[in-house]
């Protein structure tokens, strides 16, 4: 069953480019050393004078000590391409507040996406669920909003398929990248799965939770459907569904940035301080 996620968010899709831009600048503010595209030029090597060098190129520090004319030679640092993969699905539609976890974590991927394009970073935006997007990082705004918007597009009866998905993203790649998941990180393969893509490539991860997921208080035995599956079953209100100190444990031991967003929470404060702190966006540029 497919759905639009502006039944939910009633943003038409202006307004939610200024809300992403807007979330972008908040991100940026303050960081204005522009990490993701560097100082242009990095010193890569010296050789030695060849006819027709610049006398400014001249390395006078190897001259003096060799006694022979030495070039400084520079190249320009290689900018980080962002892969932003979004879950989608069925258990991000929890909604227990006024914003689902998916709508939150597509607003969130449109803002880093937006702040790292002011960084001359090429970006790409993927659906990690059943959604099947083959994309190439890209430095148009116009790219990454057709991709967004798409996204706002949604089923209700996707499966889960981050692990499998992450672990079929990794060998796709060519080079390393910073990869930014946002997932509630329901599919038991997502961890292993991630703690594999890390080995690799720099990666993020922005898990979702929703209040209900940490139990309803004062319920006791009551009848739920799963959301990916559609089977019925029974619980108990207070069950807790992931074993969060585990989650925080694995990724941490495998070098894995993870920040925690509750959705009835102010989130632009936690994810500003976490971006920043880790210096994670810095490493657009190597």
């Amino acid at each position: 069953m497919e759905g639009l996620l502006e039944q939910i968010d009633p943003l038409d899709a202006r307004q939610f480019y200024i809300a992403v831009k807007r979330l972008a600048d908040s991100l940026s503010y303050g960081t204005d050393k522009s990490p993701f595209l560097g100082s242009g030029l990095e010193f890569f090597q010296s050789r030695p004078y060849q006819e027709g060098d610049p006398i400014k190129s001249i390395d006078w520090r190897v001259t003096a000590r060799t006694g022979k004319l030495f070039i400084k030679e520079y190249e320009t640092p290689k900018r980080l391409p962002c892969y932003l993969l979004i879950d989608t699905s069925a258990s991000m539609m929890i909604s227990s507040t006024a914003k689902s976890k998916y709508g939150l974590a597509l607003h969130i991927a449109g803002g880093l996406a937006f702040a790292c394009l002011e960084r001359v970073s090429p970006v790409g935006v993927l659906g990690v669920g059943e959604t099947d997007l083959r994309i190439h990082p890209s430095l148009s705004k116009d790219q990454v909003m057709q991709w967004l918007v798409r996204l706002r597009r949604f089923r209700y009866d996707e499966q889960t398929t981050i692990g499998q998905r992450v672990a079929e993203f990794s060998p796709s790649l060519k080079s390393r990248a910073l990869i930014i998941v946002l997932s509630d990180l329901h599919d038991p393969k997502a961890v292993p799965a991630l703690k594999q893509l890390a080995q690799r490539h720099d990666t993020v991860v922005i898990q979702f939770r929703d209040p209900a997921e940490t139990g309803l208080r004062g319920a006791g035995l009551m009848r739920a459907r799963e959301a990916e599956t559609g089977s019925d079953f029974v619980t108990h209100g207070r069950k807790v569904w992931l074993d969060q100190e585990q989650i925080d444990f694995q990724l941490k031991r495998s070098g894995i940035d993870h920040l925690l967003i509750e959705t009835d929470e102010p989130f632009v404060p936690h994810l500003r301080q976490f971006f920043s702190s880790r210096d994670i966006l810095s490493r657009g540029s190597r």
